[in-house]
This record gives C-alpha cells, sequence and structure tokens, in this order.
C-alpha cells in the first residue's frame, strides 16, 4: 500500500520503500506457511474428491483463523517487548 511521500529525503524514501518490501516478505511468508501447516493439518494425503468436504472446509477456517490469531498475539507481544527493552535502554543512558 502506498504512502504519500511528503518531503522525504531519497535516503527516508529509500528506507520506507525497504519496509514495505520487507512487510510484503513477511505476509507472504505468513501466507506460505499458514496454507502448508493448515492444509497438511485438515486435507488428507489421498484426495478422494475434486472439492474440499465440509469437515475439510470447517477444518481450514478454523486452522487459519487461529493461526491468524495466534501471529497478531505473538506480533503484539513482540512490540510489547521491543518497547520494553527500548525504554530501559533509554534510563541507561540517562
Amino acid at each position: 500500500m502506498a504512502m504519500p511521500q511528503m518531503n522525504l529525503s531519497p535516503a527516508e524514501q529509500a528506507k520506507l520503500q525497504m519496509m514495505q518490501e520487507m512487510e510484503i516478505e513477511m505476509m507472504s511468508d505468513l501466507y506460505n506457511r499458514m496454507t502448508n501447516a493448515c492444509h497438511k493439518k485438515c486435507i488428507p494425503p489421498r484426495y478422494g474428491e475434486a472439492e474440499l468436504g465440509k469437515g475439510e472446509m470447517v477444518c481450514i477456517d478454523r486452522c487459519v483463523a487461529k493461526y491468524l490469531d495466534i501471529h497478531e498475539k505473538i506480533g503484539k507481544k513482540l512490540t510489547a517487548m521491543s518497547m520494553q527493552d527500548e525504554d530501559l535502554m533509554k534510563k541507561m543512558s540517562t
């Protein structure tokens, strides 16, 4: 998602571009891991039908919901820990 680049220096624009690319890469990795994990958990290795069964669909829906919920919780926890580390470093430097 492009953000307006109001009065950013070339270095700031490059940093913003790098951050956007890293976010896209991380989301792509999340999607691939989630897809692999939920496919392995919910769909048998030998397909009996071309379409997903009701049980498989419910399993995938729950798996994806849990995966995204946990991802969000971990992200919040890591952000909080990072902020605590920053606060600690500020206190140590003053």
